[in-house]
């Protein structure tokens, strides 16, 4: 992308009236980001759901020269951006509907890897809940998953850390700005991340601190994996927050049991207690729920049933994921106009003939 289309983007995003989920309207109905700025103030007007005070912001914000200003910083500092547009930009996360319109990064990873796995708890973290994330991490370290947290304090510091001496890659989110680390204490640690993984911020340089912004922060946790672990947390927390954000989107939630006379484990016991997360002991319990040992032990078929009877639908379901490999279920319901009620079960169905395969993290793949 040419750096004056990206510094529209930038711009967008510093709108304080437009959200995500509004940018992407806007750019999806005016062609560009670019024609954000340059269309008249009554042609804004007429968009659905842009009131007044958004046309306001774009006509008279200088965000255009601010946006100038961080492209000047992300060149001297030698950070990447990613936008929803982009190929690269995390396939898991471009399936939520809030998901940031871009996001700044240091390091290499692959975000679109085969396994990600966010591990998050309490900031007040126990010797027990420190020994469970380092037994989960080992556990499951022969499957090469990149594990995500937000860098924070108690566990999510043991979850970077584990990750790091199991030779796992990690993904730190901040709730602050790239240049900006919090808490301080942890940006030695940061550093290192960049080096064995990647450190990520939807927060532009000239963001003001805001403790609002780590709650936002716990979405793109929960976006970018395939299931959410809960370590540890209390009645309430930014884990229980990150957790809900993995239900919403329809991503897998795990929570550790602790003792029903610790506060530190009180609100894993009541996400496991109202259903909302699958009870988890050690690795052996995710690889069962996501289907890593059947994946890695189950040998591919040499060949295929020659004559199995396809519908129409089902063909159109199995070309469309011919080319785009690893949908999720609305994704593919919205593409063929299949309804979502109907289209669980023939998907099922589908697995049952071997002409597609529900990968981890919920999302399908053609088989043929």
């Amino acid at each position: 992308m040419k750096p004056q289309e990206l510094v529209f983007y930038i711009a967008t995003s510093m709108l304080q009236e437009v959200g995500p989920i509004k940018a992407k309207q806007l750019i999806s109905y005016l062609g560009s980001p670019e024609c954000i700025f340059t269309e008249s103030a009554s042609k804004l007007s007429k968009i659905p759901n842009i009131g007044e005070a958004i046309v306001q912001e774009i006509k008279h914000n200088n965000v255009l020269a601010l946006a100038e200003k961080e492209m000047e910083f992300i060149v001297k500092n030698d950070i990447k951006i990613l936008t929803y547009i982009d190929d690269a930009y995390p396939y898991r996360m471009k399936n939520c509907e809030d998901s940031p319109l871009l996001f700044y990064y240091k390091g290499d990873v692959d975000f679109n890897a085969q396994k990600i796995i966010s591990i998050v708890g309490t900031r007040n973290a126990t010797d027990y809940g420190k020994q469970c994330c380092k037994n989960i991490i080992n556990d499951i370290k022969q499957h090469n998953p990149i594990i995500v947290s937000g860098l924070a304090f108690g566990i999510d510091v043991c979850a970077h850390k584990e990750a790091l001496n199991a030779g796992l890659l990690t993904i730190a989110v901040l709730g602050t700005q790239l240049g900006k680390v919090s808490p301080t204490s942890h940006e030695e640690l940061a550093k290192t991340i960049t080096k064995h993984g990647s450190v990520i911020s939807e927060y532009h340089s000239q963001t003001k601190f805001d403790s609002k912004l780590f709650v936002r922060r716990n979405r793109i946790i929960a976006a970018l994996s395939d299931a959410t672990i809960v370590v540890e947390s209390k009645v309430k927390g930014g884990a229980l927050i990150t957790a809900d954000f993995a239900n919403q989107y329809n991503r897998d939630v795990c929570a550790v049991p602790g003792n029903v006379g610790n506060k530190c484990s009180q609100g894993c016991n009541n996400l496991i207690k109202e259903n909302k997360a699958a009870l988890i002991e050690s690795g052996k319990d995710l690889e069962k729920l996501l289907n890593w040992d059947i994946e890695e032990k189950t040998p591919k078929k040499v060949q295929r049933e020659l004559f199995v009877d396809i519908s129409a639908e089902e063909k159109t379901i199995i070309d469309y994921l011919a080319e785009n490999p690893d949908s999720f279920i609305d994704k593919i319901a919205i593409a063929c106009n299949v309804p979502m009620s109907k289209l669980s079960a023939q998907l099922l169905n589908m697995e049952f003939k071997g002409l597609i395969r529900c990968m981890p993290g919920k999302v399908f793949r053609n088989e043929l």
